[in-house]
């Protein structure tokens, strides 16, 4: 029946009268014939409606065949198919699915299509570029966009496409196209790029080299290091930069190493284009394909040798003193140490000789520090000469030095050694072509294992023997005994009265005015600790202070010379003072340990004083010797409005890159200098720079231990702000500096103060 129902309407009308006599039992010879020509004319067409459903059949098979082949090949390919229904505004989509899965590969309205499938940034270069190609512009659609992928996430594809329908006036009906995942290809192209940037902009010299080590890339860094161009490297041999320091064995053994393991490390010497030799840390490592075969070697070479004389300067500067050249303190100790080692497996002694120049320091300040130096070298000098070339001679600091002696017999081997280095001293030292200068030192002496099995306790004990030399009249040696102990149990007594000083009241402070040069004034006073002790009695400044920042107790004492001395001013300023300043030093310990900041603003405040009124003195070598700190908490102390002054300005290291940076308002010369400036034309020089570059940074500058007019003048012709010393005044009881200042008149400047 299914064939039937698709005949012609004339066929089964034709069936319709036989159907209407199904009822009769005869038929006419006429209808027996139009029955037969009936049935015939429904088989041939029955015939003629099976072949052509036969051939739809095979047609839509063939079709769908072209459709699979089509998918195939464009999943084969990689890209989606696409067509937009202009007229519909729907775009079809087939291809490979994690491209379509997003919708499914059906078709999709238009504005779905760009709200759901396109990236959001890129939608409207997609519209301006389709636009452009619809009115004729382009010839094609062709652009890198972003669309969303099967997993939801954003895949990059290049689409392409262009018109092809248009109605009888030419407006576009259809756009078909292809778009192609390309998200593998721009990450391994952003990739390159960034391989390639960070290959030209490093500084290490990158190559490139086949199996035979001939070069086939270099980096601009290769260039620059080597001095060869890419057009004169690239195809020759890495021989190219071999060094006359390693012989040819030296580089066949890196080569054989590399095409063993794949790897090799290490320094090397290379030559540069126009002969120059350089050390170079070589990294050099094996490059394989996707079938792990050896292909290429890349090297990255780094030029070292700047780094490699940075590296011995500062060994040299960690184990050598750099005026002398003889070892330090670090390098003696080492030294020392293996001396002992030795010692001990040969049963020998090891002699310490503690040496320090006679009266140094009063040659230092008569001829000048310039003069110093060339005497210390030519002391250093001196002794090397003496003893032998297997003992160690060493600068400790200052005029300070110290001799190694090696293979000991007994003591009287080391008091020879001792009376040697005295009789070598009888000569004067060449200090330069125009003078020698006579000059002795005192010896002490400590052997090994008799009095110490350390090299800290010899050397401490050779020193303390040295102070007993001295203590005899200089120009001797002494030999360490216990009963030397006697004196650091002294200094164990001072320190341990120090700490009941102040529960004891002990401490009192004093107070040294200081004058401006331009208009007389008193601008300040400087406050000084002082300590008459129950049991000691009066103690200098110079024992017990040094004492009490070794054993801490500086930041005790030093919270409290703040507090009296602001106290002080307080009351002064009660006393129409009002125009003074107070100057206080300050610790390295208070500086670097404490809370000094804190403590500070603290005291300020319970005292009422300006901060501005309060000064606070650091030394120079103080602040030099822990400068990034140093400048850290002074700049924290400035914050609080006190004012900034280094102490002791060129006794110490002084470096003008970290005295620009510090937050200071003050320098203070030394007295040192300021003692010989009308004798010692290096002295003159000194304090006329120093003023010089301190009003250069806009810095006031305070003379100290001014004591003659000769020197207050020198210093007003020189342009010094302030001075500060004897001729003006001694330190004074608060009561006395009170009246001081209170009697002091401006029109006395050039004249002697008034007694108190």
């Amino acid at each position: 029946m299914p064939v039937l129902t698709r005949l012609p309407a004339a066929l089964v009308l034709c069936a319709c009268p036989l159907q209407a006599q199904a009822g009769t039992t005869l038929l006419t010879p006429v209808s027996s014939v139009l029955v037969v020509a009936s049935v015939a004319a429904l088989a041939a067409a029955w015939r003629i409606l099976r072949h052509r459903e036969r051939r739809e059949r095979q047609l839509l098979a063939e079709l769908r065949h072209r459709e699979e082949r089509h998918t195939l090949a464009l999943w084969g390919s990689g890209d989606e198919y696409w067509h937009w229904d202009i007229a519909a505004g729907r775009v079809h989509r087939q291809g490979m699915p994690h491209m379509v899965a997003a919708t499914g590969g059906d078709a999709t309205l238009l504005d779905h299509w760009k709200r759901e499938v396109l990236h959001p940034d890129d939608v409207d270069e997609v519209v301006r570029r389709m636009r452009e190609h619809l009115a004729g512009a382009t010839p094609a659609f062709d652009m890198e966009h972003r669309i969303t992928g099967a997993d939801g996430g954003w895949i990059w594809v290049r689409t392409r496409g262009k018109v092809v329908e248009r109605d009888g006036s030419g407006l576009p009906l259809h756009v078909a196209g292809t778009s192609r995942d390309i998200t593998a290809s721009r990450r391994d192209e952003r990739e390159r790029r960034i391989a390639s940037e960070v290959l030209r902009s490093m500084n290490e010299a990158v190559s490139v080299v086949d199996l035979d080590f001939r070069f086939v890339a270099i980096n601009p860094a290769f260039s620059r290091i080597t001095g060869y161009e890419e057009a004169q490297a690239l195809g020759q041999s890495s021989q190219l930069l071999d060094s006359e320091q390693h012989d040819s064995t030296f580089y066949r053994r890196v080569h054989a190493a590399l095409s063993k393991t794949g790897h090799w490390s290490g320094e090397m010497w290379q030559r540069r284009r126009d002969g120059e030799e350089f050390l170079c840390w070589l990294e050099a490592s094996e490059v394989r394909d996707e079938s792990g075969v050896r292909t290429h070697f890349v090297t990255v070479l780094s030029d070292i040798t700047e780094k490699k004389r940075a590296e011995q300067e500062l060994r040299y500067l960690a184990n050598y003193d750099t005026l002398t050249g003889l070892p330090n303190r670090a390098l003696l100790s080492e030294r020392l140490a293996r001396a002992i080692v030795r010692a001990r497996r040969r049963n020998h002694y090891v002699a310490v000789l503690f040496l320090d120049l006679d009266r140094f320091k009063d040659i230092n300040d008569s001829l000048g520090h310039a003069a110093g130096d060339r005497i210390l070298r030519s002391a250093a000098a001196r002794l090397l000469e003496t003893v032998g070339t297997s003992d160690t001679v060493a600068r400790l600091g200052g005029d300070e030095f110290t001799v190694v002696i090696e293979d000991v017999a007994d003591q009287e081997q080391a008091a020879q050694v001792a009376h040697d280095v005295l009789a070598a001293f009888a000569r004067p030292l060449d200090v330069d072509d125009r003078q020698d200068v006579a000059i002795t030192p005192s010896i002490g002496v400590s052997l090994y294992p008799d009095h110490g099995l350390a090299p800290t306790d010899l050397i401490k004990r050779a020193d303390t023997a040295m102070y007993q030399a001295k203590a005899l009249g200089r120009n001797t040696f002494q030999f360490y005994t216990e009963a030397m102990d006697a004196e650091a149990r002294q200094r164990a007594t001072i320190a341990s009265s120090l700490r009941k000083a102040l529960e004891r009241d002990e401490l009192r402070l004093v107070f040294q005015p200081r004058m401006s040069l331009v208009d007389g004034r008193i601008t300040g006073v400087e406050a000084l600790l002082r300590w008459h002790s129950a049991e000691l009695g009066d103690i200098p400044p110079s024992v017990f202070i040094p004492l009490a920042e070794e054993s801490g107790q500086i930041l005790r004492l030093g919270e409290w010379v703040l507090r009296e001395a602001c106290g002080t001013l307080a009351r002064w300023r009660q006393h129409g003072l009002t125009d003074i300043a107070m100057a206080v030093n300050v610790s390295v310990l208070q500086l670097l340990r404490g809370n000094l900041p804190e403590v500070i603003a603290e005291i300020v405040e319970d005292t009422g004083i300006p901060p501005a009124r309060l000064e606070l003195e650091v030394t120079e070598s103080m602040v030099m010797a822990n400068a990034e700190q140093s400048t850290a908490a002074l700049h924290a102390l400035r914050a609080l409005g006190v004012s900034l002054a280094i102490d002791d300005f060129g006794t110490g290291y002084s470096s003008l890159i970290y005295l620009k940076r510090l937050p200071i308002d003050t320098l203070k010369i030394d007295k040192e200098f300021v003692g010989d400036i009308t004798h010692d034309p290096d002295d003159e020089a000194i304090t006329a720079t120093v003023i010089t570059m301190a009003h250069s940074l806009g810095l006031n500058v305070i003379a100290e231990g001014v004591e003659t007019e000769e020197q207050l003048a020198y210093l007003r012709e020189q342009g010094c702000d302030e001075i500060q010393g004897f001729w003006l005044s001694q330190p004074l009881e608060p009561q006395r500096c009170l009246a001081f200042v209170h009697t002091w008149r401006p029109t006395l400047a050039t004249a002697v103060p008034p007694p108190y």
